[in-house]
């Protein structure tokens, strides 16, 4: 990766100011990955509203819930964002989730509890929140539709469907899950149907959002992208 100081060039005069990016898109586009560099690179928080609708979805699966018993135990969940050593972690009742959230089981079942109005409400408070205070990149399906239509720079990223299915197989195998890309094709296909199809805060690409295409990006070339389109933008906020 290249050299700190070049890639801040350009954006370190905005620090004073808070800056909302939004990254919207289909799963494994790229959109958490991405949002992960950006503000790891710009010492930004980095908000991932998929990880905490995961991290609902997990919970109701290790206590064995129905979606109706999650809505009413939901006052009583603890769900918070950290920041440990440069990364950003998600708290759930006192327990940092990680790869737990990748399980198969919650990917089959999250788009369900996402389309709940009072599980919706209840994170994009939290999501919210987090970003009074601080300059935050985010990733998620409604962000720059409904969490934050005001963003000061809206991403949707999009890729082949081949290349999403290829992604999501192996991130699933590195982290010792068995399972076929065909398997995973189906669930994709899935989630993608629910997400645009939902009636509560549905994935769509929002006016003033920008497209970007992952599907033949490195990981490298699409973080130096959409830092040359942070710096236009924000040099286009920030003049007189």
């Amino acid at each position: 990766m290249q050299d700190e100081r070049d890639t801040q060039d350009g954006l370190e005069d905005h620090s004073t100011k808070r800056v909302v990016i939004a990254i919207d898109g289909l799963s494994s586009c790229g959109k958490t990955t991405l949002a992960k560099d950006l503000a790891h690179h710009l010492q930004w928080l980095h908000i991932d509203s998929g990880a905490m609708y995961r991290a609902l979805t997990w919970l109701m699966i290790q206590k064995g819930w129905t979606i109706e018993e999650l809505l009413q135990h939901l006052e009583d969940v603890e769900l918070e964002l950290t920041r440990e050593n440069g990364e950003a972690l998600i708290r759930l009742n006192g327990q940092v989730v990680r790869d737990e959230l990748r399980d198969p089981r919650v990917t089959e079942q999250v788009s369900a509890v996402s389309m709940i109005p009072e599980v919706r409400r209840f994170l994009v408070e939290k999501q919210r929140a987090a970003a009074r205070n601080a300059s935050v990149v985010m990733d998620g399906r409604d962000i720059g539709t409904v969490v934050f239509p005001d963003a000061d720079i809206k991403f949707y990223l999009t890729a082949d469907e081949d290349v999403r299915v290829r992604r999501r197989h192996r991130e699933l195998l590195e982290k010792g899950y068995e399972i076929d890309e065909e398997e995973v094709r189906r669930q994709i296909r899935q989630r993608d149907h629910l997400d645009t199809t939902r009636a509560h805060s549905p994935l769509r690409k929002a006016e003033d959002a920008i497209v970007l295409d992952t599907s033949h990006l490195s990981r490298q070339e699409q973080l130096e992208e959409a830092l040359n389109i942070i710096r236009r933008r924000l040099e286009k906020i920030t003049s007189p």
